[in-house]
């Protein structure tokens, strides 16, 4: 079969940069609607670093099928296999295209968090015991999403995910350093006032190893640390629906005020469990190609001058213990054509309107990591 270059070049920076396989290691390509011709050019790209690849083909309108009728036997059944695949797998590389995100949206909600809830020990040891990396594919929805063609979506999305990550490292290496030094987080802009902790909590840098496209760092708030309020400014997916004007409302750590444009469901998912309507995450996105959020999380979430503030599950690795089934990317925009804000960590000025302002952290502002 004839690739197209560019899915080689792809394949070839999942296999190496991202997932670093080598020699004798299983990974796990897990793909959702995505074109034969990409799993095959990991396919190839993993046994040229003499890794063995299994392939899992996906299909979301047979998934939502599958879900409308989700029974707790059944679902017991399936994660009992599928945790007993994962454990086998040292990596894990997931390609997620659709022509409709809201394929499940009529998926009862009831459903959803019963699968979650059984699945979630599958998704606990692929992220906290493989090398994985994750990535959406682009389809003409994706482009419709995000208001371009899908020809200049294409070609978008590839500059996108083979950017030069390895240019990111020396500001993301100063960011964690000083975020693993800080105690105290103040986040201010329009609608949002908050303050929390992150001492003790640890930081990871985010180039390219885990998600593409990819550049954030991320921390964790001392789970009941949080107080204050924050006005989400990009509209979220999850689980099928749209989200609009989220706001947040915290007092010792936990959400006790959330309102959107569906504040009934927005509120129905913060109480699957306990640990639902504590937050999970605290992450600054710098990735100088992404600047207008499309309703994908994977790309919103590293949208230049944004942070995200995530109710839920928080990652072993840099978390506060917290547990939930939910974990939800929810994204504010700081530049200026969104409003503006700024991020102050134990009261010094660390980055305004979207640009980081001490000089070691310079290098993660658009200037510099385009200019490479």
């Amino acid at each position: 079969m004839i690739i197209d270059p560019r899915f080689g070049q792809l394949a070839e920076g999942l296999t190496g940069f991202s997932t670093a396989l080598k020699k004798g290691e299983k990974v796990l390509i897990d793909a959702y609607d995505v074109p034969d011709a990409m799993v095959i050019a990991l396919i190839r790209a993993a046994r040229a670093r003499g890794a063995i690849p299994f392939a899992q083909i996906n299909r979301a309108r047979v998934g939502r099928e599958i879900a409308l009728g989700a029974e707790q036997a059944q679902f017991e059944a399936l994660c009992e296999i599928e945790l007993a695949r994962m454990r086998q797998m040292n990596a894990y590389i997931a390609l997620r295209g659709s022509d409709n995100i809201f394929e499940a949206a009529d998926v009862p909600s009831s459903r959803v968090q019963l699968i979650s809830r059984i699945m979630k020990p599958v998704i606990d040891q692929r992220v906290n015991k493989t090398k994985w990396v994750v990535l959406r594919w682009p389809t003409p929805a994706m482009a419709q999403q995000a208001a371009m063609s899908t020809e200049a979506f294409e070609e978008f999305y590839f500059k996108v995910c083979t950017l030069n990550y390895a240019r990111m490292k020396p500001g993301m290496k100063e960011l964690a350093q000083l975020m693993r030094r800080t105690d105290q987080v103040r986040v201010t802009g329009p609608g949002t006032d908050l303050r929390f902790s992150i001492k003790g909590i640890g930081a990871r840098e985010c180039g390219g190893q885990y998600n593409i496209p990819d550049g954030e760092v991320f921390s964790c708030p001392v789970r009941d640390s949080v107080e204050g309020f924050v006005q989400y400014n990009a509209a979220s997916v999850y689980l099928g629906q749209q989200f609009d004007n989220i706001r947040l409302a915290f007092r010792k750590g936990r959400i006790v005020e959330a309102t959107s444009n569906n504040t009934r469901r927005l509120n129905e998912i913060l109480d699957s469990d306990a640990g639902a309507r504590f937050v999970g995450e605290f992450a600054i996105g710098f990735n100088p190609h992404i600047l207008e959020p499309m309703r994908d999380i994977l790309f919103d979430e590293k949208i230049a001058g944004s942070f995200h503030f995530t109710p839920g599950q928080a990652y072993e690795d840099c978390g506060n213990g917290n547990k939930s089934q939910v974990h939800w990317d929810m994204v504010c925009i700081q530049r200026p054509d969104h409003g503006g804000g700024q991020i102050w960590f134990d009261g010094k000025l660390v980055r305004k309107d979207g640009l980081f302002v001490p000089k070691a952290l310079q290098k993660l502002n658009p200037a510099y990591l385009l200019a490479g």
